[in-house]
């Protein structure tokens, strides 16, 4: 095999090795967003509601 092909191939494996760490990293992000996602929405105010501020 000559120095050219060994280089090429090198490049393939690093290419393949880079595609399968973003891949595992978005089925991550998948994961915990669709975690966020599905927790219960915040209670909205009602109007003309006033909210504390405790400053010290």
């Amino acid at each position: 095999m000559s120095h050219s092909q060994e280089v090429i191939e090198r490049a393939h494996a690093v290419v393949a090795t880079l595609r399968m760490k973003r891949e595992q990293e978005a089925e991550r992000r998948r994961q915990v967003y669709g975690r966020i996602q599905i927790s219960r929405p915040l209670p909205v105010p009602r109007r003309g509601v006033q909210l504390s501020l405790k400053l010290q």
